[in-house]
């Protein structure tokens, strides 16, 4: 079992009420999944139409693009052929022309044959979905590099994104492989991931999805890096020597993907069986997913926000972390509140309450309502959240900042308030302090 499957009755419930909002928010979106033959001829390729076939169901516009560089190499053995490449590319001749054809075909024909399964007992029974392919991609020669004609190796030239929205639009799953055909009746060997790209920002793909040889993208000491924006994954490609092969080939695509119009590139393993669905159905996901811009902003709240707001401080309501607000309290107070989102979930909050007296501009302001979800906590939200208080309270001539709190006293001391007493405080807010909570007062100077 993995952290995800549900376990109980009652987990299964609040899992399946939980992708809910996934699902509402996919039906109807276009995504592109491409995989290598690598992945075809493993044991996971069986489950992985399972998958499709789901998202299918679920509403989902889906194009597969399929590889077959392992099955090229088979071909080219088993007739004596010599694998040879130049810069990167496979050097195409006629004979190894042939490979590739029988390679794409062979495996076109196996994943056609995979998403065709009905069997009862199995998630496809029932299933309606159609495959189609066509002549949707246009192929040129890629010529002469460095003096070296290619020969059939080809680049895309065109994507009849109309053609393959029509198929769509019809419900039609559209599977397309790495060959291509040019305008005078030639065919070219194609690299997939350049006809995933392609593909994905000619129909303006709401993602791209890459399954890979590795879990996503790492660092240096082989940490996953869950997020990168294209400035990120650019610079990782130019110093990352530690990158599986499928990476240094897929993340330069996923870069131009995302700065081309693609909402999300995602980059998963295929070796875990459902990466898929983990990926897309679950908030943190288990791979790498790059954006043209930072998942997080931290912004100031809009009435909208309410919903997530409430959704974000009700548990520690309940514990006793954060004092009740009603809905109403919220709705009036909006203004005063900061938002960190996250891929447009809202992850964290902060208020700032400043307080007058004798009529002379506010002095001293609260810190209220600083609360950031667990699961997001060790990504430094909740210090962010604090440090855009003090620069707001800053802005409009505050000099001190104090908080309530009952459970992270010593958080708030070692990022440099110290313990006051319930005197110091204003003289509005003294009259509202809680004797049965006893909250510690933690008061912070900002300035001279």
């Amino acid at each position: 079992m993995t952290d995800n499957v549900p376990t109980t009755a009652a987990q299964f419930v609040a899992w399946f009420r939980s992708v809910a909002p996934y699902v509402n928010a996919f039906r109807g979106k276009t995504f592109v999944v491409a995989f290598g033959g690598k992945f075809i001829s493993g044991p996971l390729a069986r489950t992985f139409a399972y998958d499709v076939s789901l998202l299918a169901n679920l509403g989902v516009r889906l194009v597969l693009v399929h590889g077959s560089r392992p099955q090229i190499e088979e071909e080219l053995r088993e007739k004596g052929l010599e694998s040879r490449f130049h810069a990167g590319q496979r050097v195409t001749d006629a004979d190894t022309l042939d490979c590739v054809i029988d390679a794409v075909g062979s495996v076109y024909l196996e994943v056609e044959a995979l998403l065709s399964q009905g069997l009862p007992n199995t998630p496809m029974a029932g299933n309606t979905i159609r495959v189609v392919g066509g002549n949707f991609i246009t192929a040129r020669p890629l010529g002469v590099l460095d003096g070296v004609d290619l020969q059939y190796t080809g680049t895309v030239r065109k994507v009849d994104a109309e053609g393959l929205k029509a198929q769509l639009g019809l419900g039609n799953i559209v599977l397309l492989s790495n060959l291509g055909a040019s305008p005078t009746g030639e065919i070219f060997n194609l690299s997939m991931e350049e006809v995933a790209e392609e593909v994905a920002k000619a129909v303006v793909a709401d993602k791209l999805i890459f399954l890979t040889d590795s879990q996503g993208a790492s660092d240096a000491e082989g940490n996953l890096l869950d997020e990168l924006t294209a400035d990120a994954a650019e610079q990782l490609v130019r110093v990352g020597e530690w990158l599986s092969p499928d990476l240094k080939r897929y993340l330069p695509c996923a870069v131009r993907a995302s700065r081309r119009g693609v909402g999300r590139v995602h980059i998963v393993g295929y070796d875990l069986d459902g990466a898929v669905l983990q990926e897309l159905f679950t908030h943190d996901g288990v791979g790498t997913v790059v954006t043209r811009d930072p998942l997080d902003t931290l912004r100031d709240a809009k009435p909208d926000d309410i919903g997530g707001l409430v959704g974000l401080i009700a548990p520690l309501e309940e514990d006793g972390t954060l004092v009740h607000r009603p809905r109403e309290l919220l709705e009036r107070e909006i203004g005063r509140f900061s938002v960190v989102e996250h891929d447009g979930v809202i992850v964290g909050c902060a208020a700032l309450y400043p307080y007058a007296e004798d009529g002379q501009r506010a002095k001293t302001a609260e810190l209220a309502c600083l609360a950031v979800s667990p699961e997001h906590r060790r990504w430094g939200y909740g210090e962010r959240l604090m440090q855009h208080i003090e620069t707001k309270a800053r802005s409009v001539g505050v000099k001190h900042l104090f908080v309530l709190t009952t459970r992270t006293t010593h958080w708030f001391i070692e990022r440099g308030f110290a313990l006051a007493s319930v005197d110091e405080l204003p003289e509005e807010k003294r009259h509202m302090y809680n004797l049965q909570r006893r909250s510690k007062v933690l008061m912070k100077r900002l300035g001279k």
